[in-house]
């Protein structure tokens, strides 16, 4: 199934988060239990190429691909999508015209503005339906717009009527910073959670999805009862220290 149509049949989705810019490496990681793969190009090392390659042993796991622009790079976007992704995520959407320029490179004409080139996704896909793939590929892609700041905020309406735009991701680190004044970084400041609370209520009833980074795995269920369906956690690191914490401690404690 798409994540298109997970989301739709309401299941919550964890996604993984790359940052690793080795195709090998994100093999490994489709290899594990998550529901989907996200390559961060924004923080994270992920360059063009790496998603070229990165992308593909995530479709041959059978999982949803995402990929996160750096700030800006509306162009990536399209590329990502002629690469296979199933979604994009666009950091610091904070004016309707980023939503604009945004939502026009993820989506064909009459709603969008992307250039036909889908040559490797269509072959990674299996398919050669070039009329099949135009007139499903608006519906079947997800664009993101990433809401980290109060400009972001005070325009949700605005960016959730956009055409082309599918979803909110809340990335709770930078909110935190705006929330805050620039006086604190903590994904789980509690003074904010009604705000993200009130973000993911919103974008729902919007009939959008509602996506979050999840920095303490302890808070995804309360942010699914927010109506959160998409959720990250983690980084390689973490995921080897995790780990790598488990094996140390289950031998030392054999040994006693």
């Amino acid at each position: 199934m798409s994540l298109v149509s997970r989301l739709a049949a309401g299941e919550t989705i964890f996604t993984a988060w790359s940052g690793i810019p080795d195709a090998f490496t994100v093999e490994m990681l489709a290899a594990t239990p998550f529901g989907a793969i996200t390559l961060d190009m924004q923080h994270g090392g992920h360059h063009e190429d790496s998603v070229l390659r990165s992308l593909l042993p995530v479709i041959a796991a059978n999982k949803p691909g995402i990929v996160r622009i750096p700030v800006g790079r509306f162009d990536m976007a399209s590329r990502a999508l002629d690469f296979g992704a199933e979604a994009v995520i666009a950091p610091m959407v904070n004016t309707l015209q980023d939503a604009r320029l945004f939502a026009a490179a993820m989506k064909y004409p009459p709603i969008g503005e992307r250039s036909w080139g889908a040559n490797f996704a269509m072959s990674r896909r299996r398919t050669s339906d070039a009329g099949a793939w135009l007139s499903d590929s608006n519906a079947e892609t997800l664009a993101f717009a990433m809401v980290e700041t109060r400009a972001a905020l005070a325009i949700l309406d605005d960016i959730l009527a956009e055409p082309g735009i599918d979803g909110i991701f809340v990335g709770p680190s930078d909110f935190s910073i705006a929330w805050s004044g620039g006086a604190a970084v903590n994904a789980s400041l509690e003074g904010m959670m009604g705000a993200i609370a009130d973000i993911g209520a919103r974008t729902r009833l919007a009939g959008k999805h509602a996506a979050i980074y999840v920095v303490d795995p302890a808070f995804a269920g309360r942010f699914a009862a927010m109506g959160y369906r998409l959720m990250a956690m983690g980084n390689e690191q973490r995921y080897m220290s995790l780990g790598a914490t488990s094996l140390v401690e289950a031998a030392k404690a054999s040994i006693k």
